[in-house]
């Protein structure tokens, strides 16, 4: 994972402890506060938020725990690894698109975060500036150029 991807992951986690935690406490005090239980809509809301909470906080420091966080502008390569933003151009389209390869759990193509997984970060890695691809997508082969490589 990318060491954005790690501090973000970081800071989502103090969201949900520090901001969602007490706001979902909050709500479940204020539900027991209108009597029984057994058909409160409310408190039963609250207790099926806080199990969300509290499951995707295990999620969230579990991916934690077990990354390994790699600084991608530390890296000195001329070839494309992971961490590399890439810029291509599309040769059917001459468009030229920015990508950051990027580990699945942060990935986000309409940000430009391509996925170590994907066919065309697959496609990529090892490849240099100025080299040409093709990739295999369910619309047909698409070619590519890599236009430039570099480690932000």
């Amino acid at each position: 994972m990318t060491l954005k991807g790690y501090q973000n992951l970081q800071e989502e986690i103090r969201y949900l402890k520090y901001v969602e935690r007490p706001q979902i406490i909050e709500a479940i005090a204020a539900a027991r506060a209108l009597g029984d239980l057994s058909e409160n809509a409310e408190y039963h809301a609250a207790k099926d938020r806080q199990g969300f909470v509290e499951a995707k906080i295990l999620d969230l420091e579990e991916k934690i725990s077990r990354a390994e966080v790699i600084d991608s502008s530390k890296i000195k390569s001329e070839s494309i690894k992971f961490g590399a933003t890439i810029e291509l151009e599309d040769r059917d389209v001459e468009n030229v698109s920015k990508f950051q390869i990027v580990g699945s759990d942060e990935a986000d193509i309409k940000s430009g975060l391509l996925p170590i997984t994907s066919p065309l970060a697959r496609a990529l890695i090892g490849k240099k500036e100025g080299d040409s691809i093709e990739v295999k997508t369910p619309n047909g082969l698409k070619y590519y150029e890599i236009v430039r490589v570099s480690y932000i």
